[in-house]
Parts: structure tokens; C-alpha cells; sequence
């Protein structure tokens, strides 16, 4: 991994910068929703700092159970080695959505309804999150200009892929968030959009496979689409004839022009950054 910079003898890493930075803009842009639909921001605090650490924990176990199981169980001390590598995205999604869904339920909050205040922030999170990672493709077939150079190898950079696509799909929700027709419409959107992204970048990744070209990650990547188009068909029979409380009285549903200025200097800075590191 890139080294940010040492404090003593312990290193701190530009993928855990990045991480942290995602995380602080993610809550930011989620308290930024939270007070424009007027809910309670301190409660929406509360669930996205609890839910953060489980979707940590979650996607360093899943991680650990689907990607590298056999070298675990020889060596299980290094579980704990997080700053080795070894998260699973997919693996925090899942334990943070259930575990909102339990604490939403605890709390008497609307799961649904907080779900698409959290989703820009998450996505865009996880945007800034993947500038730093230090996990590449699979080497290039032709010597394409936008290849990164590791060991005297020109590899895809399957990071800046998924940087590039997750702001793309940020925009796409950002915008949308001004017409939901009912409460956890961006939500399944956020879901099945990030879920056919990870299944585009898996393409260029090296993991282990299950059938023919397709990964683990390909595999969970489906189930949860299918999952959210099963539970997209229920949630809008439940809301037949109900109004969303989420739908603005803004007629401008493109919102302020500078918004997506912000979004595109942030991806070509992205873009730069990657490479200005590798």
C-alpha cells in the first residue's frame, strides 16, 4: 500500500485517508439531505456511525468466509490484520443494511425513508473511499494509455473504473432525489446501480472464480440485484395511493448547477490523484 506518511514507527496509508475522507464527506452529504427532508439529524447521526463500524466488521468477515477461507483457518490471528487488506464492499453493504433495518425498527424510524437520505452519501463515500485502494486489475491485453504500471506490468485500473462509475451513478441519484415517488425508491436504485457496478469492474479484477469468468463477487453481485427487484415490487404495491414524504415542492428537480460542477472537478481530481500516486 501507498504510505501517506509515518507517526513514530506506525505507518498511515493513503487507502485509509481516502477511507476516512469518503466516510466524512458520506456523513456530510447524508445530514445535508436529512435537513433538507427535515428529519431528526441526531438520530440519523446515531445510526450512520453504528452503522459504519458493523458494515467494517461485516466486510472483513465476509471477506474472510468467501474470498480466502482455507489461508484464515491456517493462520487465524491474520483476521485481525485489517491493515493488510482484505474487505469485501459487498460484505458491508449486507451486514449494514440489516443491521438498519434492525436498529431503524428499534428506533421507530422509517428504514425506507432513511435509506434514501443515506444513499448519496454512501455512494459518493465510497467513490472518494476507492481512489486510494491499492487493489489493480488484471494486466492489460493492448498497451492502452490510461494503464498503471505495478511490478514492470501495465494493468486495468479497476479502481479509477469504479471511481469514475460510482460518481456517475451519485449524479444520477442526486438529481433523482428530487422526484421519489415512494419511500425506498432510491434506495433500490442505489443498490441494483452499485451492484451492476461491481459486476462491470469484477470484469477487470482478479478473484476467485465460480463459473466460467464469473467471481464471488459476480455471483452476490445478482443475488442482490434479484433480491432488490423483489423487494422494489413489494414496497411499491405497499405504497400504491400513498404520497412519499420524500418528494420535495421544488420544481427544479436538476438542482443548482453548481452541484455538478463540484461532481465533475471531484472525479477529474480523482483521476489525477490516482495516477499522481501510482
Amino acid at each position: 500500500m501507498v504510505e501517506a506518511f509515518k507517526i513514530g514507527h506506525f505507518s498511515i496509508y493513503v487507502f485509509g485517508i481516502t477511507i476516512a475522507l469518503g466516510i466524512l464527506v458520506g456523513i456530510l452529504v447524508m445530514l445535508k439531505e436529512g435537513k433538507r427532508k427535515k428529519q431528526d439529524v441526531d438520530k440519523l447521526s446515531d445510526l450512520a456511525i453504528y452503522t459504519i463500524i458493523v458494515s467494517l466488521i461485516g466486510a472483513r468477515i465476509f471477506y474472510v468466509l468467501a474470498f480466502n477461507l482455507d489461508y484464515y483457518l491456517e493462520n487465524p490471528t491474520a483476521i485481525f490484520a485489517i491493515r493488510n487488506g482484505g474487505l469485501s464492499i459487498q460484505g458491508g453493504l449486507i451486514f449494514g443494511i440489516t443491521f438498519a433495518i434492525w436498529y431503524s425498527r428499534r428506533k421507530k424510524l422509517n428504514f425506507l425513508r432513511v435509506a434514501d437520505t443515506f444513499v448519496p452519501g454512501i455512494i459518493i463515500g465510497q467513490a472518494i473511499g476507492r481512489v486510494g485502494c491499492d487493489v489493480f486489475g488484471i494486466p492489460m491485453e493492448s498497451q492502452y494509455f490510461w494503464g498503471v504500471n505495478v511490478n514492470s506490468k501495465l494493468l486495468h485500473p479497476a479502481q479509477i473504473y469504479e471511481v469514475v462509475l460510482d460518481l456517475i451513478l451519485f449524479t444520477y441519484l442526486w438529481k433523482k432525489r428530487h422526484n421519489i415517488k415512494y419511500d425506498g425508491e432510491l434506495f433500490i436504485k442505489y443498490i441494483i446501480g452499485f451492484s451492476i457496478i461491481r459486476g462491470i469492474v469484477e470484469f477487470f479484477r482478479t478473484n476467485p472464480m465460480v463459473v466460467g469468468p464469473f467471481s464471488i463477487a459476480h455471483i452476490t453481485s445478482l443475488i442482490i440485484i434479484i433480491i432488490a427487484i423483489i423487494a422494489n415490487n413489494i414496497i411499491k404495491k405497499k405504497n400504491k395511493g400513498k404520497k412519499t414524504q420524500n418528494k420535495t415542492q421544488n420544481n427544479n428537480t436538476k438542482g443548482p448547477i453548481h452541484h455538478y460542477i463540484l461532481i465533475a472537478a471531484l472525479g477529474i481530481f480523482s483521476v489525477w490523484f490516482y495516477y499522481f500516486i501510482h
